[in-house]
Order: C-alpha cells, then structure tokens, then sequence
C-alpha cells in the first residue's frame, strides 16, 4: 500500500513562526509555514487549516487543538504529548520521531498519515476514521480504538501491547511483526487477521480455550 507523503513541492518560500499565541489568532487558515525549536503548553486555537508546513523539534503539551484541518505538514522530533485533536482532520501528514502520548484523536479522520518510530501511548482514537495509515515502529501500548472505520493500515513492527478494539473490524490487518500481547478485542473484530504462531497462541485467551503440551 502507498501512503502518500505530505506534498513537498507545492511548498513555497515557507515563512518560519516563532510566537505560536500570535499568529493562530483569529484566522482560519495559515500555509506555508515553519516552526522549529518552540515550545509552549495548554494553548487553545480551534477551527484553523493548517497546510504545507514543516514542524521541527517543538512541543505543544496539555493543549486543546480540536477541530482543526492539519493538510501537507511533516513533522520531526515534537512533542505533542496529552493535546486533544478531538474532530480534526490529518491530511497527508507524516510523523517522525514524535511523542504522542496520552492524546486525544476522538472522531477525527486520519487520511494517508504515518507514524515512523513514534510514542502513541494511552491514545484515545474512538470514532476515528483511519484511511491509508501506517503505524511503523510506533508504540500503542494501551491505546483505545472504539468504533473505528479502518481503510489499509499497516502497523509494521508497532507496540500494541494491552491496545483495545471495540467494535472495530480488523479483518486483513496483518500484526505478525508487532506485539500484540494482552490485546482486548471480541472474536467478530479479529477475524480474518494475520498473526505468527506464538501470537496465534497468545490469542487462544479471547477465545477461552486452553492448550494442552
């Protein structure tokens, strides 16, 4: 499946931000932009499109960003830790090496998105709509997915470890090469996955059985 990056070369002249309070204040979009090296915590901005930006080692904590379009942006090395994107949209987005632990993806809709060596820890992402995403040697330990409609997705070599399904098909998802272990998930929502054998065998406790050696 090819996942479609964050379009590069319709970037022009980007224009680097340093006061994040100033410039997403009273507008409802913003393009061509640069951050890098910021960091800041419980800010609010809402209802902002936010397209063709390259976000670099910055961190935005504890903060609430819902209702946002996020178009064409690549981010590295940030720290986005326990911010709520509560019905935002990511578009061709691309995360590296970021912390997301703890957030809040709540109905969202995450469209042709990867995240590459990521910390998704404890994320909430119910109700999300998740179409064309990676999850590529990201950690989703404890994380909640409720009522999801899934579209290709790819968790290659990703941390799952006690991650929740409720009513989420998972049906041709492929977890052989990640860690599954105490996955909570009903019998309807993992049919038709692919694990390897020692994950087939760990599986045998969603379906009450036990194994004699």
């Amino acid at each position: 499946m090819n996942i479609i990056k964050p379009q590069k070369t319709l970037f022009n002249n980007l224009r680097k931000i340093d006061n994040l309070l100033n410039e997403f204040n009273d507008i409802d979009e913003i393009e061509n932009i640069y951050i890098e090296n910021i960091k800041e915590g419980k800010i609010e901005f809402n209802d902002i499109t936010i397209s063709k930006a390259i976000i670099d080692n910055t961190e935005i904590i504890e903060s609430n960003l819902e209702k946002n379009t996020f178009m064409d942006i690549e981010f590295s090395n940030c720290n986005l830790s326990n911010t709520s994107f509560e019905n935002c949209a990511f578009i061709r987005c691309e995360f590296n090496n970021c912390k997301l632990t703890g957030c809040n993806f709540i109905e969202s809709r995450l469209y042709n998105v990867s995240f590459i060596e990521s910390n998704l820890n404890y994320n909430n992402l119910s109700m999300a709509s998740i179409e064309n995403v990676q999850f590529k040697s990201t950690g989703l330990r404890n994380s909640c997915f409720q009522e999801n409609k899934l579209k290709n997705i790819i968790f290659k070599q990703s941390d799952l470890t006690q991650a929740q399904f409720f009513k989420t098909k998972l049906y041709g998802i492929d977890f052989s090469d990640s860690i599954i272990e105490g996955i909570v998930a009903s019998i309807e929502d993992i049919k038709g996955i692919t694990v390897n054998q020692f994950q087939a065998i760990d599986l045998t406790s969603l379906l009450d059985i036990k194994i004699k050696y």
